[in-house]
C-alpha cells in the first residue's frame, strides 16, 4: 500500500529513518529504548519533548508545539520539507502517526511508515544499532504561526454547531466511561461517536488495506465537517492516517482532545 514500506524495501531506502518509539506509561522509555538499540542511522524524534509543548492548566496532555519549533527540531535532524522520511514506532503507529501529521500539517513531504514497525523489522533479522548517527543540520522553513487542520475547544464548539460529526478515537471502554487510566474525568465530548484507532491495524502492527480501512468508517467516510479527537490528540492521529489514505484531507483534529475539553469541566 502507498506509502508503507516493507522491511525489505526499507534496506533500500535512501532518505531519512525517524525513530519514533514512547510510552505513555514512561516518558523516558522512548529515548532509552533507542540508545539500547534502532534501525541503523535512524534520528529519534521524542513525543514529550520534540512534538508536544509543555502542560499547562487547559491544551491537553500533549499539546502541539509551536509549528516554527517542530520545524527547527526536523531541520536540526537533517529534514527539510523535500526530505524522503521514513517513521516507525513500536505502538502500532500511535507515535509515528503523531509525527506524520505535523509534518504533512505544516506541508512537508508526506512520510513514509516501516508497516509493521521495529518488531516486524527486529522479527525478520533487523540487527540494532545503539550510536546516534552524525547528522547535518538543514535550513528550516517559516513555519506558520498556527496548525493548519487543527481545531480548538472554541472552534470545535462552532463546528459541532454547523452538524460536522466528532469521533472519539479511543478505546470503547474509555469512550463510554468504564475506564480512565489517564484523564481526571471520564466519558466523552457529547455527540462524538466512537472509532478506536486500533481499528486500523492487525495486532501484528501491519496496517489495513484500502478496502478493509472503507469498511472500518462505513458511512462516516462520506460525512463533513469530519473532525476526529483522543485522549491527547496523539491517537487520533492514527485516524486521520486512515482517513488520508482514503482520500479524505479535510479531516480536523481537535488538538487538545479529551484532555483539554475536560479541563474547563
Amino acid at each position: 500500500m502507498t506509502g508503507f514500506l516493507s522491511v525489505a524495501e526499507l534496506e533500500d531506502f535512501s532518505g531519512v529513518v525517524v525513530d519514533c518509539r514512547f510510552s505513555l506509561a514512561d516518558a523516558a522509555a522512548g529515548q532509552k529504548e533507542y540508545s539500547a538499540g534502532h534501525v541503523p542511522a535512524a534520528r529519534y524524534l521524542d513525543l514529550a519533548k520534540d512534538m508536544s509543548a509543555e502542560v499547562d492548566v487547559h491544551g491537553g496532555r500533549h499539546p502541539l508545539p509551536g509549528p516554527q519549533s517542530f520545524a527547527d527540531k526536523l531541520a536540526a535532524l537533517g529534514i527539510g520539507p523535500d526530505t524522503d522520511v521514513v517513521l516507525y514506532d513500536d505502538s502500532r503507529f500511535v507515535f509515528a502517526a503523531r509525527c506524520w501529521w505535523m509534518m504533512r500539517a505544516l506541508g512537508y513531504r508526506q512520510p513514509s511508515f516501516l508497516n509493521g514497525g521495529y518488531a516486524a523489522w527486529l522479527a525478520q533479522g533487523g540487527r540494532p544499532e545503539a550510536s546516534a548517527p552524525r547528522v547535518e543540520a538543514v535550513p528550516s522553513i517559516v513555519a506558520p504561526e498556527t496548525w493548519p487542520g487543527c481545531c480548538d475547544r472554541e472552534q470545535l464548539a462552532i463546528l459541532q454547531g454547523q452538524s460536522a460529526v466528532l469521533v472519539d478515537a479511543r478505546e470503547g471502554p474509555r469512550y463510554r466511561g468504564e475506564h480512565e487510566p489517564i484523564d481526571p474525568i471520564a466519558g466523552h465530548i457529547p455527540g462524538a461517536i466512537n472509532l478506536p484507532w486500533q481499528s486500523f491495524s492487525n495486532d501484528t502492527g501491519m496496517f489495513l488495506d484500502e478496502e478493509a480501512l472503507r469498511s472500518c468508517w462505513g458511512e462516516t467516510l462520506e460525512v463533513s465537517p469530519l473532525v476526529v479527537y483522543c485522549g491527547s490528540g496523539v491517537s487520533a492521529c492514527v485516524n486521520l492516517l486512515s482517513l488520508a489514505i482514503l482520500g479524505r484531507d479535510d479531516v480536523l483534529l481537535y488538538g487538545g482532545s479529551w484532555s483539554d475539553w475536560c479541563s474547563y469541566l
